[in-house]
């Protein structure tokens, strides 16, 4: 859960709601399984806290994360354990649960 004001879903602006389904298409299908760990922390949202936690900045959501899945795309020379690697270490080094 943020710490900080979110939008809930039931008043997003449409810039907000086409900001959020925007980015969403770019990430790999098991990103939609929800994780049980994460639940306690995501409680009271309408999705995944770190996404909702910039609900104020539609704009700057969509942009932050569609460049992060732009970076996930199968495409690229990097193996999905590689992407998943990287994310973990870097989560861990700044001691960060996701």
């Amino acid at each position: 859960m943020t710490w900080i004001k979110t939008i809930p879903m039931a008043e997003a602006t449409p810039e907000l709601g086409q900001a959020i389904e925007g980015q969403m298409h770019m990430y790999p299908p098991e990103y939609k399984i929800p994780v049980e760990s994460l639940m306690q922390h995501e409680s009271g949202c309408d999705g995944p806290a770190i996404i909702m936690a910039h609900s104020l900045l539609p704009q700057t959501l969509y942009h932050t994360f569609a460049t992060y899945g732009t970076l996930l795309s199968p495409d690229l020379p990097l193996t999905r354990k590689q992407h998943e690697m990287i994310a973990a270490t870097v989560s861990s080094l700044n001691k960060c649960h996701y």
